[in-house]
C-alpha cells in the first residue's frame, strides 16, 4: 500500500506553497507527521528525503537508509526530466515546476515534490496512462554540449509498491 501521507494532497501543497499560507501549512503539517516505518517512529519527511536518495543519488555512495540532504538534491535535481530528456520547461522537472534555486531551505519540498508526484500526482497519472515517465539523466548535464545532451543515457523511474 502507498503510504498514506504521501498523496495528491502533499503535491497539491507544494505546488501551490508560494504565496498560499494554507498551502504552506499544508505542506508542514504532513512533513512533520510521524508514521511507524519497521518498527520505528519517523517523519514523512525523514521518509522522502530516504526515497529521494535510494531513487535518484547512486553517484553519492550513501549508505542503505541514508536520507539526500540539500547537497545531493541540489546536484540530482537537474537530471530529472519528464518525457524526454531536454532543458525547456516542458521535459526539465525543476523548471517545469518552478523550482530555479534548489538550496538548505526548500530541499526537502523539492524532494517531496518528485516522490509525491510520482506516488499520487500527474506524473503518476501520466505513467498510469502510458503517457510520460520521469527519467533521470547523466550526472552534471548543465556541462554537457547540446549533442552530450541529445545521447546521454536516460533511465525511467518507478516508484515501486512499498518503497515508502
Amino acid at each position: 500500500m502507498a503510504h498514506p501521507y504521501i498523496n495528491r494532497e502533499l503535491y497539491d501543497a507544494i505546488v501551490r506553497f508560494d504565496g498560499d499560507e494554507s498551502a504552506q501549512e499544508a505542506y508542514y503539517r504532513i512533513m512533520d507527521s510521524t508514521v511507524q516505518r519497521g518498527g520505528r517512529e519517523m517523519t514523512v519527511r525523514s521518509q522522502v528525503l530516504r526515497a529521494y536518495a535510494m531513487l535518484f543519488c547512486d553517484d553519492f555512495m550513501l549508505a542503505p537508509g541514508q536520507q539526500a540532504g540539500p547537497d545531493e538534491v541540489e546536484a540530482t535535481a537537474d537530471r530529472l526530466y519528464t518525457g524526454e530528456a531536454g532543458f525547456d520547461p516542458a521535459h526539465w522537472y525543476r523548471m517545469g515546476h518552478r523550482f530555479p534555486v534548489i538550496d538548505e531551505d526548500n530541499y526537502d519540498r523539492f524532494a517531496a515534490l518528485v516522490i509525491s508526484d510520482l506516488s499520487a500526482g500527474p506524473l503518476h497519472d501520466s505513467m498510469l496512462s502510458g503517457g510520460d515517465m520521469l527519467l533521470v539523466g547523466e550526472p552534471d548535464p548543465l556541462h554537457m554540449t547540446p549533442e552530450q545532451r541529445r545521447n546521454q543515457q536516460v533511465r525511467p523511474v518507478d516508484l515501486k509498491e512499498g518503497l515508502l
